[in-house]
């Protein structure tokens, strides 16, 4: 539920500025319709797809394949959407690093600044962003191979694998949008795993609905960016940093002088 409410604190720290919505949109727009022409593609093909995946059963009745072939077109389906989602995250990120970069670092300064950030340019952490988002893709390609295969159990394809789709699209979009707040600090994709797995049940509360929203069409271009805000207080929270702009007497902050928050 706190991961659920840091989404939701996004989505109301981005909306406050007008520059920033406009900012945030502009990379989703670009990768919205990247994805729009993949996916229109897809669909008028799937017959044609799952016909080819399914080719030892040409031989079998009318019905099993038929059955075989509905069965091989969910699962493609099902995959094409857990991928999408991941990668749009990660494309979108891509094509907006600075843009992304921007807010995130504006709602920290909002919040006390950035303790141990590492001054660099946006150009100098884009190529560690691409190494780390090209492991996660590739990770999530491993994922959907047997999210795929489990896909042509009836049953189970249509109920367990969707569950599974959400926990691990979840799990990777968590670590694809803390990229930008743990990058400012030198952090890197071993880092970040590390620290959400330490906080797994807050990064998945977070991820989750973040996954799930994406699979709606053009929602995504806001979702993107105010989840980047909201994946910015989420690694705030599990570094132990102050979340709220007045901290009250339960604020958690960290210990030391050097990475001290006070209430203005």
């Amino acid at each position: 539920m706190l991961g659920l409410r840091l989404l939701g604190k996004g989505f109301a720290r981005y909306g406050r500025s007008p520059k920033l919505l406009l900012l945030g949109a502009i990379p989703a727009v670009i990768t919205c319709a990247l994805f729009a022409v993949a996916w229109v593609f897809l669909i008028i093909y799937i017959d044609d797809i799952a016909g080819w995946a399914t080719w030892f059963a040409d031989d079998w009745s009318e019905f099993w394949r038929g059955l075989i072939e509905f069965g091989a077109g969910a699962a493609i389906l099902i995959a094409a959407a857990f991928l999408s989602a991941v990668g749009f995250t990660a494309v979108t990120l891509l094509i907006g690093d600075p843009f992304y970069e921007t807010i995130s670092e504006r709602i920290e300064e909002g919040l006390g600044g950035t303790p141990g950030a590492v001054d660099l340019p946006w150009y100098r952490t884009l190529w560690p962003s691409v190494v780390d988002s090209l492991r996660l893709i590739m990770f999530g390609v491993l994922c959907a191979i047997p999210l795929f295969a489990m896909g042509f159990i009836p049953v189970v394809g249509q109920t367990v694998v969707p569950v599974l789709n959400a926990i691990l699209g979840g799990w990777l979009i968590t670590l694809e949008l803390t990229g930008i707040p743990f990058t400012r600090r030198g952090m890197r994709l071993a880092d970040r795993r590390k620290i959400m797995r330490a906080n797994r049940a807050l990064a998945l509360g977070f991820g989750i609905p973040v996954f799930l929203v994406l699979l709606i069409p053009v929602v995504a271009i806001i979702v993107i960016p105010a989840a980047v805000s909201g994946a910015t207080l989420l690694t705030r929270r599990s570094l132990g940093l102050a979340i709220e702009d007045r901290p009250g007497p339960d604020a958690i902050r960290p210990a030391g002088p050097a990475g001290a928050l006070r209430p203005r």
